[in-house]
C-alpha cells in the first residue's frame, strides 16, 4: 500500500475514532470491547484498496456495526456461569480531573438502566436502534449491515424503542438534588438507619448485584423499598465507611475502595427525587476495566 495513502487513511480514521468508539460502546456496553472493535475496524480499513471507498464515514459505520454484531453473537454463544446480574462496564469520575475527550464521552454515554435494557435486545435490534435513534443513520444504510430490508430494519428499531422507552424515562435532571439523595443514602447506610433509608428509596426500587463469575452466597436481586432498606441497614455499617461519592456514567453514584484497591462501584437511577435502582458492581473484571477510566 502506498505510504502517502496509508498516512492519509490513518488521519481520516482518527477523525472518526471517537464516533466509532461511541457506537461500539453503546453496542457492547464495555469500553474495553469498544476499543477492540475500533481496532478491528482499523485493521479492516488497512485491507482495502485505495479506490474502494467512496464514503469513508459511511464505510466505517458499516464496518463497526458488523464488528459489534459479530462480537455480540460470539458473546451470547459462550456459556458463562454468572450468578448475578450481568451489568455493563461503568465509567467513574471521582472529580479529580480527567482528559477532556474522556470527560465528554462519559457525559454523552447512556446510563446503566438503558444499557441493561439494550443487553436484552437481539444484536440486530440493538444495532438498528443505536444507529438510527442515537446517530441518525438512515434505515436504507442500516439494512445491509444486518441483511434486512429497510422496512424490516425500521421495525427492529421500533420494537427496540418500545422496550427502551421505560428505561430512558427514569431520571432526574437535577444533579445537585440527586447528589443530596445519594449522600443521605450513604449516611443512613453507615448508621444502619432503616427509616432514613426508606425516606430516599422509591417504593419499587430494585437493588441488583453483579459479582461476576465468582461464587456468591447472598441475594443478587432485591426489590421493594422495605427489603432494600433492610439489606442496606444490615450491611451498610460494615461497608459504607469505604464508600465515597462519585460521578458514575455522568450521574451521582458511589465507589467503594480501600487505599490499595477499588472494591465496588454503585450506579443509581432516580425517579421523582428518590432512588429507583441501585446497581452494585463487584465483578473483578469490570472493576479492573473501570480503573482505567477512574480519576
Amino acid at each position: 500500500m502506498d505510504e502517502a495513502f496509508q498516512t492519509a487513511q490513518l488521519v481520516e480514521f482518527e477523525r472518526h475514532r471517537r464516533h466509532l468508539r461511541a457506537i461500539a460502546y453503546r453496542m457492547l456496553g464495555s469500553m474495553t470491547d469498544a476499543e477492540d472493535a475500533v481496532q478491528e475496524a482499523w485493521i479492516r480499513l488497512n485491507r482495502v484498496s485505495e479506490d474502494s471507498i467512496d464514503n469513508m464515514p459511511a464505510w466505517l459505520t458499516t464496518v463497526i456495526g458488523r464488528v459489534c454484531i459479530d462480537m455480540l453473537r460470539a458473546r451470547r454463544s459462550r456459556p458463562e456461569d454468572y450468578v448475578g446480574a450481568q451489568l455493563p462496564q461503568v465509567f467513574v469520575d471521582t472529580e479529580r480531573g480527567a482528559d477532556p475527550e474522556e470527560q465528554s464521552l462519559i457525559a454523552e454515554s447512556v446510563g446503566m438502566a438503558m444499557l441493561v435494557v439494550l443487553d436484552k435486545l437481539t444484536p440486530s435490534e440493538r444495532l438498528a436502534f443505536v444507529l438510527h435513534d442515537t446517530f441518525g443513520v438512515p434505515f436504507d444504510d442500516i439494512a445491509p449491515i444486518i441483511d434486512r430490508t429497510p422496512e424490516a430494519a425500521r421495525q427492529l428499531a421500533s420494537r427496540a424503542r418500545r422496550r427502551v422507552r421505560g428505561a430512558a424515562a427514569v431520571g432526574n435532571p437535577d444533579a445537585a438534588k440527586q447528589r443530596e439523595v445519594v449522600d443521605a443514602f450513604l449516611a443512613a447506610a453507615r448508621a444502619g438507619d432503616f427509616e432514613a433509608l426508606l425516606n430516599v428509596l422509591d417504593p419499587d426500587v430494585t437493588f441488583r448485584i453483579d459479582p461476576g463469575a465468582r461464587v456468591w452466597f447472598g441475594p443478587v436481586r432485591i426489590t421493594g423499598a422495605a427489603e432494600v432498606a433492610r439489606h442496606s441497614a444490615t450491611q451498610g455499617p460494615r461497608f459504607a465507611t469505604l464508600c465515597h461519592p462519585a460521578q458514575v456514567r455522568g450521574t451521582p453514584g458511589v465507589v467503594a475502595r480501600t487505599p490499595d484497591a477499588l472494591m465496588a462501584i454503585v450506579e443509581m437511577t432516580f425517579r421523582d427525587g428518590l432512588i429507583a435502582s441501585i446497581d452494585l458492581v463487584l465483578d473483578p473484571d469490570k472493576l479492573a476495566e473501570a480503573e482505567d477510566y477512574l480519576w
